[in-house]
């Protein structure tokens, strides 16, 4: 019996576990922190041995593959161990898709790749498919394809789950758009960065498709350097494509082989620039999955959006309160800043990755009124925003932020919640982050 080790017992790790066993591996699970209580009962009910708070190198070395976890990273020393005795060290996806015979339709990127797959999952699910949502959002791949059925699964995948996959395979591949993020697990290096998304095109045919954003400069130009052999669907709003989506007038128009869809663009669900995209890439998804047109138009007027993104919590005294705190990166919070149209009192911070906020400087001069920083690793805001925004304040708590920013925000004003940094200073992640932030907009 093959033995596999999984290193991580989050959501991705349990879930790679319970396949290992459900698949009839000898498998053990190692977390060097604490499995939470929920993971723990899930490893215990599958009777899958496990170790928390230290990794037991004879445990681990003796595995004929591992799986690790994403947040891992490489140079971990562990995984330099494993990979020095020449063991197999694979993603979650990886493992997942060697079980799965469902069409896959996967979605990367540094911005927009949630609410694209939540997008194309809900058209799916409109046009009355079986169809499963999984990767980067909702329940372990791995999971679902050790314990149901589904013909089609949507998964979300960012670059640290692509990193360790080899034979995977998407039917249909999109990446909404490429800017610096993560570089710190890129040895600084973008191009390292380029490379890890674009793995979500290996392995595909002429049968498959790839939908991408060509208004992406750094998408545009990885492509011309590569061959993908897949079908080369793009979306713009810049010009007019043969294959793809477009803008004419005030529609969105998506063209796949000799079939024709349009839509208003004030009938989309979702407004900004950004969403815009968001919504071309998934109705290029859905008419490559043959659904029809009036599902497609029905499906994207009536999206509601996810949680944690531009997300509307309360208006108080007319001051709306916008949780955005999945926007980790400057490019997210750029879109953020983008589609405002009131004065904003704007709460950042968090753990920098390398971030160059330049960029938001036109922005912030034209639209923000005060910054509350939140968390110890602020003082690249204060050098970046000194003397083009009024109001600087530091907080060192949820609780301050807020109330420092309802005290800031006058009648007509938006205070958004737009951090532009990873979580894990304060929080265990954005998601925790974001509903800390609307109990205590609520609380107000």
């Amino acid at each position: 019996m093959s033995r596999i080790v999984v290193l991580g017992g989050g959501e991705s790790g349990v879930g790679s576990a319970v396949l290992a066993k459900v698949k009839g591996f000898d498998v053990f699970l190692s977390d060097m922190g604490n499995i939470t209580e929920e993971y723990r009962s899930v490893l215990q009910e599958w009777n899958i041995p496990f170790e928390q708070g230290k990794h037991t190198e004879d445990l681990i070395l003796n595995a004929d593959e591992v799986i690790k976890s994403p947040g891992i990273p490489p140079t971990a020393a562990m995984v330099k161990k494993i990979v020095d005795r020449g063991i197999n060290v694979i993603s979650e996806i990886e493992f997942a898709g060697r079980y799965d015979s469902a069409k896959k339709v996967c979605i990367t990127g540094s911005n927009g790749k949630t609410t694209t797959t939540s997008i194309i999952y809900h058209l799916l699910k409109e046009a009355g498919m079986n169809v499963g949502l999984g990767g980067n959002i909702g329940k372990s791949y791995a999971f679902q394809v050790a314990t149901q059925k589904h013909d089609i699964y949507v998964l979300e995948l960012s670059s640290f789950q692509l990193d360790d996959t080899y034979e995977f395979k998407a039917d249909i591949a999109i990446i909404t758009n490429i800017t610096p993020d993560h570089l710190d697990r890129y040895d600084h290096k973008m191009e390292n960065y380029v490379k890890s998304k674009f793995r979500i095109t290996r392995n595909m045919s002429s049968d498959d498709c790839f939908i991408f954003c060509s208004d992406d400069e750094i998408t545009i130009n990885h492509l011309s350097q590569i061959v993908v052999q897949a079908q080369k669907l793009p979306f713009t709003q810049k010009t007019e494509v043969k294959q793809g989506a477009f803008i004419q007038d005030d529609k969105m128009v998506v063209r796949y082989k000799d079939q024709e869809c349009d839509m208003y663009l004030q009938e989309l669900a979702l407004g900004g620039k950004h969403n815009i995209y968001n919504s071309m890439a998934a109705a290029i998804a859905a008419k490559a999955m043959d659904i029809d047109n009036d599902v497609i138009r029905n499906g994207l007027a009536t999206f509601q959006a996810v949680e944690h993104r531009l997300e509307k919590v309360v208006s108080i005294k007319d001051v709306l309160y916008i949780n955005d705190s999945k926007a980790t990166n400057v490019d997210a919070a750029w879109y953020a800043l983008e589609c405002q149209t009131r004065p904003v009192v704007w709460i950042v911070g968090g753990t920098d990755k390398g971030n160059d906020y330049s960029c938001l400087v036109p922005l912030a001069k034209d639209k923000v009124k005060a910054i509350v920083c939140l968390g110890p690793d602020v003082k690249k805001f204060h050098e970046s925003f000194e003397g083009i925004v009024p109001e600087m304040h530091d907080t060192m708590s949820m609780h301050d932020a807020v109330t420092t920013a309802a005290k800031l925000a006058k009648e007509g004003d938006v205070v958004l919640l737009s951090p532009c940094c990873a979580s894990f200073d304060l929080f265990k992640n954005f998601e925790d982050r974001g509903r800390i932030f609307k109990e205590e907009v609520r609380s107000l």
